[in-house]
């Protein structure tokens, strides 16, 4: 997955505004207590780190 997808993604599935909010501030366990943001910036995987999202907000499967 590409950053621009990933982005996409976040964008499309929890909108603009939520979607930046969470990359920054939202703190996830799964990826050493990192904001997205942060574990792209550190070199984890975007797909890695869209997984990490879904499972801590119950996107839908069909939507992963």
């Amino acid at each position: 997955m590409r950053l621009t997808e990933f982005h996409e993604m976040v964008r499309d599935e929890f909108g603009q505004v939520y979607g930046d909010a969470l990359l920054r501030d939202h703190i996830l366990l799964e990826l050493g207590g990192r904001t997205a943001a942060q574990a792209i910036e550190a070199g984890r995987e975007p797909r890695e780190v869209w997984r990490a999202l879904c499972e801590e907000f119950d996107v839908p499967a069909v939507r992963r």
